[in-house]
């Protein structure tokens, strides 16, 4: 008997290949907006443009072997929690901009260690409290890195 996670099918092989390229294709998109340069003088979008390809690729290819690959997990209530993650970095970087870093990154390291860690209310407190001010003396006083913060 084995504890190994049941194996996916081809529709979910094929839902995370759609998932590959639709972020190469934002990535793509936001690479051009940064301006890709040209191979004499690559721009900000050089290095995402290059990324988004490979990716493209990748799911690309993921989509055309879907139905022979057989050593891919089955989405189970772990992988839903790196969801879960992913949707807390999205909101930080939404949030960041218009409120600055220490509260989205309180909430979120916060988050982490209570709801996907399972750390105790009071460490999780701590622990993020400590962590964004750490971060802000690093950052914001001794490297005066121009971040959006709020102090």
């Amino acid at each position: 008997m084995t504890d190994a996670p049941p194996a996916a099918g081809p529709v979910t092989n094929v839902v995370t290949a759609a998932a590959l390229v639709a972020v190469a294709v934002a990535v793509f998109l936001g690479s051009l907006a940064l301006g890709v340069g040209s191979p004499a003088r690559p721009g900000p979008g050089t290095w995402p443009l290059l990324v988004s390809a490979v990716l493209g690729v990748l799911g690309l290819a993921l989509a055309g072997l879907a139905r022979r690959t057989t050593d891919a997990e089955r989405f189970t209530r772990p992988g839903l929690l790196v969801l879960a993650a992913v949707g807390g970095m999205v909101v930080f970087v939404a949030l960041l901009p218009v409120i600055g870093f220490e509260v989205p990154a309180l909430l979120v390291a916060f988050a982490w260690m209570r709801f996907l860690g399972g750390e105790s209310w009071l460490t999780a407190g701590v622990v993020s409290l400590a962590t964004v001010a750490v971060f802000y003396l690093l950052f914001v006083g001794l490297l005066s890195v121009p971040i959006p913060h709020l102090f």
